[in-house]
Order: C-alpha cells, then structure tokens, then sequence
C-alpha cells in the first residue's frame, strides 16, 4: 500500500543485485538510477529506493505484492540463489488470513523481504 519506500545499503551494488534478483519474478525491474540511489519497481515506477550508506540500519520489513503464488515460489528460489538466507520458506500464513501466501528472506543488509499473494488458491495458481 505504500507509494515507495527507501532505505541505506551498506553495499549498494551488492544490495542492488540481490533486490534485482529476488524481485524479477515479480516484475521489478531497474526504474531510475544515478549519483542518489537506485529505485526499483514495476512498469519504469520505482518503488523501492536504495541509497549508498556507510550506516548500519536497523532491521526492516518490507513486504512485495505478488500476484500468484507462484511468483511468490519464484521470489524465494531467486531470492536464495542471489545469496538471501531463508527466514520463512513459501506457504499459507493462516495466523494473518487464509489466503495469505508468503515467503520471507533476509537481504544482505539483515532486512526480512516478503512477497505476499492475499488471493485464494483457486485465483492465484496460474
């Protein structure tokens, strides 16, 4: 729900790399990008902005829209092979909603990064 959001990388181009991986199954894609940071996002909109920082930042919590679960699936196996540790593998999280489908990594900056389908099975296979 948020418009974008933007945080510090202590290593961009390795953060960058890593969000470019994990999040191409969903379509995110480099939007803008110079001497401020870089924004991701989808359809050239950036969404997610990363910036240069020699800072370590707390833990953050960003969660992705996906639109099927199998993207969800795509993330996590892209976001393990782009170097992400596993902090909650694809599955139904019933304790938020029934149809809430999600797979947790965390970057290389200690973020915990979700993609999350909230539709039912039945809508959300193809």
């Amino acid at each position: 729900m948020f418009d974008h959001i933007g945080f510090g990388a202590t290593d961009l181009a390795r953060s960058k790399a890593f969000f470019l991986a994990a999040l191409a199954p969903l379509g995110v894609t480099v939007a803008m990008e110079g001497p401020y940071g870089v924004g991701l996002g989808r359809n050239g909109k950036p969404s997610l902005w990363l910036s240069a920082t020699t800072e370590k930042p707390a833990r953050l919590h960003i969660a992705i829209a996906a639109e099927t679960r199998a993207q969800v699936d795509a993330f996590y196996r892209a976001a393990l092979a782009a170097g992400g540790k596993d902090n909650g593998p694809p599955g139904v999280r019933a304790h938020y909603h029934p149809d809430y489908y999600g797979a947790f990594v965390i970057g290389p900056d200690g973020h915990n990064v979700e993609a999350v389908c909230h539709k039912p099975e039945r809508f959300a296979s193809s």
